[in-house]
């Protein structure tokens, strides 16, 4: 398994590796304590609900891609823009097709090891709702 990342531009890829390896412990380490993810748009979660949205993506079975667009890091923050696809069969046999870009934040931490401060996987997505 590939370590936590020492480069902000490295993330997306740990975190891809760790998310396709299945392993929910292992894909939690890439997150910084109470981190934010919004599994969908207007939805933000930390905590243990922000871990089990993350685990139901990964139960898919289906693996991750990334491909980061661009990193622009200020001091020990960085912002990612990523696109990503999850495409393939389900372990029940379904297709499942799920991408989008996301718009997150890393943080180097003290061991000097960048994660995820927010994690929106659909940061470019509108919420639906009403301005």
């Amino acid at each position: 398994m590939r370590p936590l990342a020492d480069r902000p531009d490295d993330v997306p890829a740990v975190f891809a590796e760790r998310f396709n390896g299945g392993d929910p412990a292992a894909l939690a380490e890439v997150y910084e304590d109470g981190a934010v993810f919004v599994p969908e748009p207007g939805t933000p979660l930390t905590g243990a609900a922000a871990h089990a949205a993350n685990v139901q993506f990964m139960d898919l079975g289906v693996p991750i891609r990334v491909n980061p667009r661009h990193v622009y890091t200020a001091g020990d923050l960085a912002l990612l823009i990523v696109d990503w696809v999850i495409d393939g069969v389900d372990r029940a046999g379904h297709a499942v097709h799920i991408e989008g870009t996301a718009t997150d934040v890393a943080r180097r931490g003290s061991d000097g090891h960048w994660r995820y401060v927010i994690d929106n996987p659909f940061g470019c997505a509108r919420s639906g709702r009403p301005a």
